[in-house]
């Protein structure tokens, strides 16, 4: 981009704002338009400094028009119009102080939270969600991918705010195409506790990712710090799915996506889902060959609440962990097909104790009743028993 040129950033809209940028002017000239300017107008200021600073900007016309956004959009979209115009930051990017990320940990729900909508990010962990994914693939368009992957970094430096305990996902790109290096380069220094790598159909895309993963954490001292989870969603990638699931360490859980399956396998989706059905038992043998989770797909009818819950009842059955939402009024639907019914913590209970009992008495026969238990029924009951303990479901002492 020419550095005389007049550069735009950011989307008119609530809590969001437009930048325009033009370098050729020899001073330095700042105007801001707000909705909250009588309220914010020198804490605005304040942030526009600072994202100056973190630039070296010391000359050009900076034009703004606000709309409630809060500091970290307004620095993200001054910082889009900045490199629109060619500049780089004169200071480095710092990675941001956060919990380690958890191998096996509850993901019955997966949030997907566009990445380039402000106002839907910052309330995105109020929902409950086990995991929030800020996207940068599918629910952004090409021409904003630059500036999303710039405001996810900023919206994760300050992750602890907005996603609570939630688990903090981002979709990248496929790295076969134009933008898929440039966000792991942006977004691994701000540390997502787990990458979601679209389109996954061999080994060699995990292994490419780890790569390029290692050696940018490598440069911020981060090594192993963020995890994987590989999407499935071609007839490739599901004959692969065994060799995705074993090719890296860092792999947390299988994904299913039924869109672009079925469009690859050229029918439509059906609402049973029989057409997927082959695909999502192939998807959960892989993932517990592999020791991780197996997550499904969507359901994208977001006012069926029956047909959703239905749908990851047998998800359940067939052995996946969770399910990706797409709206936050199917988290609590979800939760509620994941969870183990009454019955089968009462009867994984009582397994329990006569497995203590019998650990008691020294007895090499576990029964309970006229039921013998046998060691892999026992070890589901305690399976069970620790899955609901981590779901938060009281009174299993």
């Amino acid at each position: 981009m020419d550095k005389h040129t007049s550069v735009t950033a950011g989307i008119e809209g609530k809590s969001d704002l437009m930048v325009s940028y033009d370098p050729s002017v020899t001073a330095l000239d700042i105007r801001i338009e707000s909705s909250v300017g009588k309220q914010f107008g020198r804490h605005i200021r304040e942030c526009v400094a600072k994202t100056l600073a973190e630039f070296g900007i010391t000359q050009g016309r900076l034009t703004i028009k606000d709309d409630g956004a809060l500091d970290h959009v307004i620095s993200s979209r001054i910082e889009s119009a900045f490199r629109h115009a060619g500049h780089v930051r004169a200071s480095e990017i710092v990675p941001p102080l956060r919990d380690a990320a958890i191998k096996d940990r509850p993901r019955r729900s997966r949030l997907y939270i566009p990445g380039n909508a402000p106002d839907l990010q910052v309330n995105a962990g109020l929902f409950g969600a086990d995991c929030c994914i800020l996207d940068l693939e599918d629910s952004v368009s090409p021409t904003q991918k630059p500036d999303a992957r710039v405001l996810v970094r900023r919206t994760l430096e300050l992750g602890h705010l907005f996603f609570q305990k939630g688990e903090i996902i981002v979709r990248i790109n496929p790295l076969t195409g134009p933008f898929g290096h440039d966000d792991l380069n942006e977004i691994v220094p701000a540390l997502p506790h787990v990458i979601l790598i679209p389109k996954c159909e061999a080994a060699s895309d995990i292994i490419e990712t780890e790569q390029v993963v290692t050696k940018i954490e490598r440069k911020y001292n981060l090594e192993g710090r963020i995890l994987f989870m590989p999407l499935i969603e071609t007839a490739r990638g599901v004959v692969n799915a065994t060799a995705v699931a074993t090719a890296s360490a860092r792999n947390v859980a299988l994904c299913f996506g039924a869109e672009d399956f079925t469009r690859d396998l050229g029918v439509t989706r059906s609402r049973d889902g029989r057409e997927t059905l082959l695909a999502r038992q192939q998807i959960v043998l892989a993932a517990k060959a592999a020791e991780i989770q197996a997550i499904d797909t969507v359901f994208s009818d977001v006012g069926d609440e029956q047909g959703l819950y239905n749908s990851a009842s047998e998800a359940r059955s067939l052995g996946f962990s969770g399910k990706g939402v797409i709206h936050p009024c199917q988290i609590s639907v979800v939760h509620r097909a994941f969870a183990p019914t009454s019955a089968e913590i009462e009867e994984a209970k009582k397994i329990v104790a006569a497995l203590r009992e019998a650990e008691k008495t020294g007895s090499g026969v576990i029964a309970l009743g006229s039921k013998m238990i046998d060691a892999p029924v026992a070890a589901r009951a305690k399976k069970l028993i620790e899955q609901a303990k981590s779901f938060g479901i009281k009174g299993l002492e």
